[in-house]
């Protein structure tokens, strides 16, 4: 800090420094994170395994439960690589077993133990499970122009309805800020928790972030006072280029 009457953005509240009977010019203001706030890095999973029409992927109480695909694998090699420098206090996974494996690298390199959190899985996509969703993307299924519309997933038979998918993430959010604040963590979980995390902090459409790209990174600052979106959808650590080929949302 040069002392020459800077200030400090924090979340939505600027607080003014002392005044300086010096001040000849005022720099550009940056962003620190709120007292008692917490860094979230938001990791979408590795790409998982493909799906075969006559085969169903694997269920954990209900939802898919997929391996990882190979390139998935890499790409969680390189989001270890660009996070291993970082003074990260905590890794959260969800309880289905392409974050755990997405997380293991980053885990492995920094001795840490990831964490469960329940309340961290994928939205239940009810009809639509075990990888019957890709069918239906892949098909154009009219039903998805409707979920657009509405920004929900429960517009598929039988999926979780939109007030408890959002009740969960909102309250693992707010345990782990509770229980790092003044820290970072990385939280490995899936396309629609990211999603449904940014549009709570955001106050955006429901989708409107929908989908990161796997193995990408978003981060939210989430205090007592202040929720603050800071970057969605960050691979540079996967590709240099902007944009890409269309693929499968989940």
């Amino acid at each position: 800090m040069s002392g020459h009457g800077e200030r400090r953005w924090s979340g939505r509240n600027i607080a003014p420094m002392a005044p300086d009977p010096e001040l000849t010019e005022l720099r550009q203001v940056r962003f620190y994170r709120p007292d008692g706030a917490t860094d979230i890095l938001l990791v979408r999973h590795g790409e998982s395994a493909a799906v075969h029409p006559d085969v169903p992927l694997p269920l954990m109480e209900g939802q898919a439960d997929p391996d990882l695909h190979p390139d998935g694998r890499d790409q969680a090699e390189a989001v270890a690589r660009r996070l291993g420098d970082q003074a990260i206090a905590a890794i959260y996974v969800s309880t289905l077993r392409r974050t755990t494996q997405t997380a293991m690298p980053l885990a492995t390199s920094l001795g840490l133990t990831p964490i469960v959190e329940p309340d961290l899985r994928e939205v239940h996509l009810g009809a639509w499970e075990g990888g019957l969703y890709r069918t239906r993307v892949a098909e154009g299924d009219p039903l998805l122009a409707e979920l657009l519309v509405q920004q929900r997933w429960d517009v598929i038979p039988d999926a979780e309805a939109a007030g408890a998918f959002s009740a969960r993430v909102g309250a693992a959010l707010a345990r782990v800020a509770a229980a790092h604040p003044d820290r970072m963590v990385v939280v490995f979980t899936h396309g629609g928790v990211i999603a449904e995390a940014l549009a709570q902090v955001s106050g955006s459409a429901g989708l409107a972030f929908f989908p990161a790209d796997n193995g990408s990174i978003s981060h939210i600052v989430v205090g007592p006072a202040q929720r603050v979106v800071r970057r969605y959808n960050d691979t540079s650590h996967l590709s240099s280029h902007f944009g890409g080929a269309p693929e499968g949302p989940i």
